[in-house]
């Protein structure tokens, strides 16, 4: 894989975020989502959380960093070297991604939705900025 190519993954794992979030941020405009609705705004934050750590790993694959492989060391890696602010909102979020898998049970579904609005949406929007900028850079 040339350095172009490694450089191009990135951008169209970034850019696949963009869309997730943006997609995200409908389900944000919604004051109460029924528990159809509610479901799918927690499917929305999974693949935005997914899209969201590998465009992460992709971008520091591409600086050099080799041993980034999967969300948590993603997530540390890019503490470290300043791509995300909130480490521990991060690995809060990673938890509450993992526990998605139980949106059966409505005091998970409910958990994870409130921290999708309280906190989540909000690190997704900061990540979104900073690479932003990576991307004009």
């Amino acid at each position: 894989m040339t350095d172009q190519d490694k450089d191009i993954r990135w951008l169209q794992r970034f850019s696949n975020f963009k869309k997730a979030y943006n997609q995200l941020c409908e389900f944000l405009e919604i004051d109460e989502l029924n528990k159809f609705e509610k479901q799918g705004f927690i499917k929305a934050f999974e693949y935005t959380f997914e899209l969201a750590w590998k465009s992460l790993q992709d971008l520091l694959k591409d600086e050099g960093y080799k041993n980034v492989v999967g969300p948590r060391s993603v997530i540390e890696q890019s503490f470290q070297v300043g791509y995300i602010l909130d480490g521990e909102g991060w690995m809060e979020m990673l938890k509450r991604r993992n526990e998605a898998s139980h949106t059966y049970q409505e005091e998970i579904a409910e958990r994870i939705a409130t921290g999708i609005r309280e906190e989540f949406a909000d690190l997704f929007g900061a990540l979104l900025k900073r690479l932003e900028d990576e991307e004009g850079a």
